[in-house]
């Protein structure tokens, strides 16, 4: 009963978060399908400006991450006010660092765009868009936080809901502003900016409103909440003093936990960010068809390692509240069935898009070369996707039980040396371009996976909770 209880609540909190996945990645394949009836060079110079836009927002989830490894295992340990801390103490921090970080991309879009090396006749799009994408970039920050603290309590729904919203704000104001419906200016690719960057707005306003649900957890905590207001007269300064009173001393301890839990997540996450645009410098050096190709196929293969991740990231909700409550035999068995789980659905879904690969390409673009080394892509990917799995559900799940810093080494090694390197060697070297690439992708991703699962199978993550 206990197993079969376990399940159905891994599976209520896993689609919520796949549907929530899913409609993240629609936010980028959405500009993507939108700009490809627009230009391929437009594609191509926001597929380069979204990377930079998604490595910056991997360190604003260098906070988030921590914050919701550490929230689940003091919601499971049932400590109400270190948990309190914590959500106070990340909001702070990632408000702060994304508008440090937004004023950067707002005054150096054109520089970082230089540097990484975008051609010159993408530019002027490439600077529009990371402008406006970049400057707002910090509502994201405080959206990760916020969905970060809403997941690891259960409440998968709400971020949920949120991301329905972005999505339907998205798609009409691209409809609007790229091609001029509805009475506004066709704006092309800074329509699509101002459409992307108000509807993460819009989402954050909205889970501020859900931030409340947190507090009435269990009628333990909201006696305890009550008794300690009574203290302080029930006044409404005594409310705000309740609130500052988790805050006096500062949890400097609870800081030094945040750092120590989100840096080691970000810098593999970074790490692989890195490599990978790395890898973009080198395909645009091969020409724009395959710099094109890299965004299209990027942008339809993400979709194949959802069911993975959505299910990867409902469990180690569950993980972190039996590491929490030190039940790691418990958090074993469960991680070895989400593995199972997400390698067979991964597998399957990435047979579908073998099979269908032509189709989706033709139906994004009409260049022949572009569809025809898109296909190999997919091919290659299919076994890709099995280093892939393992590696989404070895660095998850030991993050969940509080090993951080092991998936960082393994990663940095295996993405510079075998990734990067490998890929220059195939793609540029000897001259068999993206799908040479592609290879070292692959041989990169399984290697990591192997290393990682044997770390997951020896154990040797128990002990390293924060709780303990």
């Amino acid at each position: 009963m206990s197993t079969i209880s376990v399940k159905k609540n891994l599976y209520k909190l896993t689609m919520p978060i796949f549907i929530d996945i899913a409609l993240v990645m629609m936010l980028g394949a959405v500009d993507t399908i939108m700009l490809s009836r627009f230009s391929d060079d437009a594609v191509a110079a926001v597929g380069l400006d979204n990377q930079i836009v998604s490595l910056v927002f991997l360190v604003y989830q260098f906070v988030s991450m921590g914050a919701a490894i550490l929230c689940a295992q003091y919601f499971g340990a049932g400590l109400r006010e270190r948990f309190i801390q914590i959500v106070g103490i990340s909001l702070v921090v990632n408000f702060l660092l994304g508008l440090t970080i937004s004023g950067v991309l707002w005054f150096w879009a054109s520089p970082l765009l230089h540097a990484f090396g975008l051609r010159e006749n993408l530019m002027a799009d490439g600077v529009l868009y990371l402008k406006i994408t970049g400057a707002l970039s910090f509502f994201q920050a405080v959206s990760l936080t916020f969905s970060a603290v809403l997941r690891s309590t259960g409440k998968t729904v709400y971020p949920m809901l949120a991301t329905v919203l972005v999505n339907i704000l998205n798609i009409a104001g691209n409809y609007a502003l790229i091609f001029g419906h509805w009475g506004c200016p066709a704006m092309g690719v800074e329509g699509a900016a101002w459409a992307t960057a108000g509807s993460r707005i819009a989402s954050v306003l909205l889970l501020m409103c859900f931030m409340p649900t947190l507090w009435p957890s269990s009628a333990r905590y909201v006696e305890e909440h009550k008794r300690r207001l009574a203290r302080m007269k029930a006044t409404v300064a005594g409310k705000k003093n309740a609130l500052k009173g988790y805050f006096r001393p500062f949890p400097f301890q609870e800081l030094k936990n945040l750092f120590h839990i989100g840096i080691p997540a970000m810098s593999e996450e970074m790490s692989y960010s890195l490599s990978q645009i790395a890898i973009t410098f080198f395909i645009n050096q091969i020409s724009t068809e395959a710099l094109t190709t890299k965004v299209y196929c990027s942008t339809i293969i993400t979709f194949v390692i959802l069911f993975s991740t959505s299910i990867v990231q409902g469990g180690d909700i569950i993980v972190g509240h039996y590491v929490g409550q030190l039940r790691y035999r418990a958090a074993y068995y469960l991680g070895n069935y989400i593995f199972k789980v997400a390698m067979t659905l991964t597998l399957i879904v990435a047979t579908a898009l073998v099979a269908s690969g032509s189709f989706i390409l033709e139906f994004l673009t009409d260049n022949e070369e572009i569809i025809r080394m898109g296909l190999w892509i997919f091919a290659v990917d299919w076994f890709l996707n099995i280093g892939r799995v393992k590696n989404v559900f070895a660095c998850g799940t030991l993050r969940a039980a509080g090993d951080a810093v092991f998936p960082v080494i393994v990663g940095v090694l295996s993405q510079w040396t075998i990734a990067v390197g490998v890929a220059w060697l195939l793609g540029i070297y000897w001259q068999f371009g993206i799908i040479g690439m592609w290879v070292a992708f692959c041989l990169d991703e399984n290697l990591r996976g192997v290393i990682l699962m044997h770390r997951w199978h020896s154990q040797a993550w128990r002990g390293k909770s924060f709780v303990a």
